[in-house]
């Protein structure tokens, strides 16, 4: 009489698992280490499910087939062009054609919040639906898309490197990190001008050194110009800084100029902060 021994079906899984991990180490360099938080071996069948999606994820990226986001979503033909849809519509539009996408698990994402729900449905009729994707089909697998990556828009992304990588590094006690948002052929900081990051920031981290603690309490921008390679930012900050029992308040206007880079990228090349 045979009996099923849960005890050998179980080493049978971690034999192939190991033959999975081989094959993927030998033709891929894949390297293996514990995976869970405390260092513990994933159970055999979890471990086994991912092992063969890794495998399947290698095969058909490999063959690296592509295709357009309208044939892969099944060349529907219900959605209308956004010059018939009202705009009283529009938002139920777009959502219906966000779910849409979802089912056939594409998503397309937006950062700036200036984008309307009408142009997010012309960017995906118009040219996403034309876009070259790559032909991967995985369990739970999303191929994700960000509308700003194709059409960025200054106007949120300066304001938001301002507010970010330049107000709130400064005004944290850490060491300052934003380097590659500065001008790589120099800059001026109130008034001064630096030929390297290195030297403005060894200014900054030893003005932080003064302090134990550092928050950066409000930053508004009020205004945000674009005109041609040149953004004009200009708004208001206030900051808390304390050594022991003494605190110092800093406040003022702010502006920052900044100019497109060779490569695309907006660098901040002028810097002007009252009360600092």
């Amino acid at each position: 009489m045979e009996y099923f021994d849960p005890k050998m079906g179980e080493e049978n899984l971690k034999a192939e698992n190991e033959f999975l991990k081989m094959k993927l180490m030998l033709e891929q360099g894949t390297q293996f280490g514990k995976i869970d938080k405390e260092g513990k071996d994933l159970p055999p069948e979890i471990e086994n499910q991912f092992l063969n999606n890794v495998l399947a994820f290698e095969k058909q990226f490999a063959e690296h087939k592509t295709i357009k986001v309208y044939a892969k979503i099944g060349k529907p033909c219900h959605f209308k062009p956004v010059a018939e849809i009202p705009d009283e519509n529009m938002d139920q539009a777009w959502e219906e054609l966000r779910n849409y996408l979802g089912s056939h698990s594409i998503d397309l994402s937006v950062c700036s919040p200036n984008i309307t729900s009408k142009e997010l449905y012309r960017f995906t009729t118009e040219e996403l639906f034309e876009h070259e994707m790559d032909d991967i089909d995985l369990p739970g697998w999303v191929h994700g898309f960000i509308y700003d990556e194709f059409h960025p828009d200054p106007v949120y992304d300066n304001s938001r490197m301002v507010k970010q990588d330049l107000m709130s590094d400064i005004f944290r006690k850490d060491e300052l990190i934003w380097g590659h948002h500065y001008a790589n052929d120099g800059f001026c900081f109130n008034g001064t001008r630096y030929d390297s990051f290195e030297k403005y920031r060894d200014r900054i981290n030893r003005f932080k050194f003064l302090y134990d603690e550092m928050e950066l309490l409000e930053c508004e921008i009020d205004k945000c110009d674009v005109s041609g390679s040149e953004t004009l930012i200009t708004g208001y900050y206030k900051a808390a800084a304390k050594s022991g029992n003494n605190e110092t308040d800093f406040s003022g206007r702010l502006s920052v100029k900044l100019v497109l880079g060779d490569l695309g990228y907006w660098d901040m090349k002028e810097i002007n902060l009252e009360g600092m």
